[in-house]
């Protein structure tokens, strides 16, 4: 690796760390899983004879199935430890891919770099760090490492393997750094101009997307492994030009994604993970889109299973958080699942924290979600009196429920928001939120004494600065 990135351990404290990922079998995390995978790879390469040594008695095998990046991490130890299939190409990896489901198109690009690796190892092509090794704790790649990491390549003599150098290319983006431009043009390898045009475009152009209600008319839970028919809103995207340039197991990501396709991965749980949001660091919007038919699942069906990892992801990336991103936020913070409810209001707090919250869309999409009964009013409140109560919270809790309230007192039974109204009052109060909300307003003014007539008092004269 270039200096300043990611420390490589001695054979022996990385043996350590691989074995206790290995026996953990849970996913190690991003940083955990990309460190690893680079010391192995670097290691290889230096002293393959010593990091054979050290990672040989490391055990391999699993008494239960493991996290898929474990699995991943011990096929790239073994590759690396086992004698080299001399004259074996490794250009083939992958040539064989068969792509059965756009919903996974980015473990597809995982899958590619992956595979490449181990075939060069195998093969005892020479690798000396891997291209795509992030920069920092999304999965991005800052545009000069991997100029300086090319340049590296071509002092060695090493010719970039394509998986290696897409997902480079794709955890790339960004305000264009035109001294890493200028330095990719500079570059001896053949690949310098395709880096330096991808770097002066910005990394991969975000494409245009649409909301799309699920169709057919909403129906009440089935016995169909508790599906809810016309429940969910989804989103889609339009085709990405460039696909021709990255290897066919790319190609998933460029195609039009149509959220109504079917899918044979049930509740795409595998695949909602920190590591799918890190493939695409720079467009969670694509990521979000093709798995959110598994996020609304644990919403709407019991027993659905979560992926807080994938919620907090999200939200942590630097890329356009836009409907997809919202949507799968409403959707967690309403999950049967705890640690998705808390994972979503993390989300909530982090988009807000970092500007990228848009407390208008995520009230709307909440408004819609609740009519059409995919989520209960009840997790909701309980989320988001969570995220009101948590420091710096109440502002961006006021701004989705002050877009929230009109509809949802219009569209569904008043009665049921009392403990809603409760926290927008709080959350008014905390912010100094000053208006009106007519509705509220109209409430306040009924007769009566019940919870839910107080508390649009209560959030009327907390608007009215009283």
């Amino acid at each position: 690796m270039i200096e300043g990135e990611y420390a490589v351990p001695p054979p022996g404290a990385l043996a350590d760390e691989v074995a206790a990922v290995l026996a953990d079998r849970r996913d190690p995390g991003v940083d955990t899983f990309e460190r690893l995978l680079n010391a192995v790879v670097v290691h290889a390469y230096r002293d393959r004879e010593a990091l054979t040594a050290a990672l040989g008695s490391v055990p391999r095998e699993f008494a239960v199935r493991p996290h898929a990046q474990v699995a991943c991490l011990a096929g790239i130890v073994e590759a690396a430890v086992e004698p080299v299939r001399a004259g074996e190409s490794w250009e083939n990896a992958g040539t064989g891919w068969l792509e059965l489901c756009q919903h996974v198109a980015l473990d597809y690009v995982a899958g590619a770099r992956v595979g490449e690796l181990r075939a060069r190892l195998r093969a005892g092509a020479p690798v000396p760090f891997p291209l795509s090794a992030p920069s920092g704790p999304t999965g991005a790649v800052e545009p000069r490492h991997l100029v300086e990491r090319l340049g590296e390549y071509a002092r060695l003599g090493v010719r970039p393997g394509p998986a290696d150098l897409g997902q480079a290319l794709l955890r790339c983006g960004g305000p264009v750094d035109g001294e890493a431009v200028r330095a990719a043009e500079k570059s001896d390898l053949p690949e310098g101009p395709r880096v330096a045009d991808w770097l002066r475009q910005g990394g991969l152009p975000q494409p245009t997307g649409w909301r799309e209600p699920e169709s057919g008319a909403p129906e009440r839970p089935g016995r169909r492994r508790g599906a809810r028919v016309g429940r969910r809103v989804l989103v889609g995207h339009e085709a990405i030009e460039g696909r021709g340039a990255f290897p066919r197991q790319f190609w998933s990501v460029f195609r039009k994604f149509e959220p109504g396709i079917g899918c044979p991965h049930l509740s795409l749980a595998d695949f909602r993970d920190a590591h799918t949001v890190a493939t695409l660091p720079w467009h969670p919007e694509i990521a979000a889109a093709r798995l959110l038919t598994g996020v609304a699942s644990a919403a709407d069906q019991d027993g659905g299973r979560g992926a807080p990892a994938f919620l907090e992801a999200l939200a942590a990336t630097d890329g356009p958080a836009g409907p997809a991103v919202h949507l799968a936020v409403a959707y967690g913070l309403a999950s049967a699942p705890q640690e998705d409810r808390e994972a979503a209001v993390r989300a909530l707090l982090l988009l807000a924290e970092r500007g990228r919250l848009d407390g208008e869309l995520l009230g709307r999409e909440l408004v819609e979600l609740v009519g059409l009964g995919t989520l209960k009013v009840a997790l909701v409140t309980e989320s988001l009196a969570v995220a009101a109560a948590a420091p710096r919270g109440a502002a961006p809790v006021w701004a989705v429920l002050a877009a929230a309230l009109p509809g949802l007192l219009a569209r569904t039974r008043p009665q049921a928001h009392g403990a809603l109204l409760a926290v927008a009052a709080d959350s008014a109060r905390l912010s100094g939120a000053r208006g009106e909300l007519p509705e509220v307003t109209a409430l306040a003014r009924r007769p009566g004494s019940s919870r839910l007539l107080k508390e649009a008092r209560r959030l009327r004269d907390a608007l009215a600065g009283h």
